[in-house]
């Protein structure tokens, strides 16, 4: 698979909270650092996606939203 994103960060899904359309999926990157994304409950079951498994966040520089 290619993909123009440049910034892929592995690691392991820590929690996964499903709600009734979407879901929060927590990975954690180590060195104490975690990072979540909020995606379809429908990906995460397409994706078969369990707490445990190894997991890449991509992420598209003009895809992320910056909070204070």
């Amino acid at each position: 698979m290619k993909l123009s994103a440049r910034n892929d960060l592995k690691g392991t899904i820590t929690d996964i909270k499903r709600g009734s359309v979407m879901a929060k999926v927590t990975i954690d990157l180590g060195n104490g650092q975690t990072i979540a994304s909020v995606v379809t409950v429908d990906s995460v079951d397409e994706l078969e996606l369990k707490v445990g498994d190894e997991a890449h966040a991509i992420i598209k520089s003009t895809e992320v939203l910056i909070g204070k």
